[in-house]
């Protein structure tokens, strides 16, 4: 479980800077379609309740 966790986490880092460049992005036409924000609150939540899980004694 804890690897879930640590997965989960690394997804959350790859969509938060997914959803700084979208953020950051030179052409405000090009616009994408992954609900970054989304993807990186739902694995926030993962990695937490993983964790905890994981750490339950």
């Amino acid at each position: 479980m804890l690897s879930v966790a640590i997965a989960a986490a690394v997804l959350f880092g790859i969509a938060e800077v997914a959803n700084w460049r979208r953020n950051n992005r030179r052409n405000v036409d090009d616009v994408g379609f992954m609900p970054w924000r989304g993807i990186a609150l739902a694995s926030a939540a993962v990695a937490l309740f993983a964790a905890a899980f994981a750490l339950k004694p």
